[in-house]
């Protein structure tokens, strides 16, 4: 069975909302900046991706709302923004035990810090009641399951930073097992807190020594020397092409083909030949039933990295060879949202599909020898492809590649006219 996408959800540092997301990639609008006074990673990052302030009531009520962690905030605001993108209204256009939800994630980690510190600081009378309900992983799938009364399978993934496209790969196999006939997937991440900045600072994978802020995620530039850390959340309504038709939706892409491995070599570090990253292109490839000639764009995991942007380069020279595919990263612009990344990017590559204009890496202004491809730099690239490869890696060897596939005319979406810049 086929899968579209047929509904975005996007809560990013590069805009909220598909038209606005998408313009900022492609006119160069970076979401990347000093954290503002008083915010909680002020004194511990030198630059994040950060998004508003959200008043908890007004995305949920009752006395939980004091705890619900960021993540669940940003879950609900997408979810309902992705099934209104789809025109879905469950019990209406759906059947409540034929949807699904799959959101991936780390979990309400600044909540468990803030209440860990109020014990600390008060005795056990100070921990909430709520805790759990607002920091559990399968929270964000929970809350928007009970929000729109959505009664089919409901899971969480926490594969790190592949978490959000692994939620796309696992809603495409319930479609085309016959268990779905639409999934809401995808990743909701916060992690500007203390604990979790300092640690990646402390590991050195971070940024640093920029003096204008929007200009330090460079992935495959010569001078990159880390990793934005960003927050945001995407969500995705997945839906069999069948269901679609019947009521008449159009979509944005196909999600042809996915490739889900680990490396089986490191807790933290790629393979450096990007064997791992290789194959796991190779099965998404095979999974849609194309060549690596088909392809015509990759949107990269490309974080800024030293090692990871060279291994993965090196694994894109091995399935499509050197230069024989265009290439951009745009964590450029929105830095890197962790498990979220990489459901944004493969909704960015949807819309680079149907709107035939590939987002540039940003800041490239030098390319590393060690990672020569042909790169789209400076402006969006005009495209006819009908196919497109997104790629996500995470912590323990987390592999997951997207091969999408562009629709035909009638099917397609239509698209708002987007300035290229």
């Amino acid at each position: 069975m086929t899968a579209l996408i047929t509904g975005m959800g996007l809560f990013t540092p590069a805009g909220r909302g598909v038209e606005e997301t998408f313009a900022g990639l492609l006119s160069g609008r970076s979401g990347l900046r000093r954290p503002p006074e008083g915010h909680p990673v002020r004194d511990s990052l030198e630059v994040a991706g950060v998004l508003p302030e959200i008043d908890p009531r007004t995305v949920a009520s009752g006395p939980e709302t004091r705890v619900l962690d960021r993540i669940v905030l940003l879950a609900l605001l997408t979810a309902a923004e992705a099934l209104a993108d789809a025109g879905i209204e469950v019990g209406r256009d759906v059947d409540p035990d034929r949807i699904g939800v799959i959101i991936g994630g780390v979990g309400g980690m600044s909540t468990l810090e803030s209440q860990v510190l109020a014990r600390a600081a008060r005795g056990r009378a100070a921990v909430s009641p709520y805790l759990l309900t607002g920091i559990l992983p399968n929270m964000p799938s929970a809350r928007v399951a009970i929000a729109h009364g959505i009664r089919g399978y409901s899971s969480a993934v926490g594969t790190a930073c592949a978490s959000g496209a692994q939620a796309v790969a696992d809603g495409v196999r319930l479609i085309r097992a016959g268990e779905a006939d639409v999934v809401v997937c995808g990743a909701s991440e916060a992690p500007l807190f203390g604990t979790f900045a300092d640690t990646f600072g402390n590991a050195r994978a971070l940024a640093r020594g920029w003096d204008e802020p929007t200009e330090a995620s460079r992935p495959f530039d010569k001078r990159r020397n880390g990793f934005v850390l960003a927050e945001g959340a995407a969500l995705l309504v997945l839906e069999r092409a069948g269901h679609a038709a019947a009521r008449g939706a159009t979509g944005y892409a196909e999600v042809a083909g996915y490739g889900v491995n680990t490396d089986a070599y490191h807790p933290t570090a790629p393979r450096p030949d990007g064997a791992g990253a290789a194959a796991c292109m190779r099965r998404a490839l095979a999974g849609a039933g194309v060549g690596p000639d088909d392809v015509g764009y990759v949107n990269a995991h490309g974080t800024g990295t030293k090692r990871g942007d060279v291994a993965e380069t090196t694994a894109l020279a091995e399935v499509f060879g050197v230069g024989a595919v265009p290439v951009s990263s745009t964590k450029a612009l929105t830095g890197h949202l962790l498990g979220a990344s990489g459901v944004l990017e493969a909704a960015v590559t949807a819309l680079a599909l149907g709107r035939g204009l590939l987002p540039p890496t940003y800041h490239l202004d030098d390319p590393d020898p060690e990672c020569e491809a042909d790169h789209v730099r400076a402006a969006p690239r005009p495209t006819r492809t009908d196919h497109a490869l997104t790629n996500s890696f995470g912590f323990g060897g987390q592999n997951v590649s997207l091969l999408l596939r562009r629709l035909p005319e009638p099917a397609r979406r239509a698209a708002t006219p987007v300035a290229a810049g």
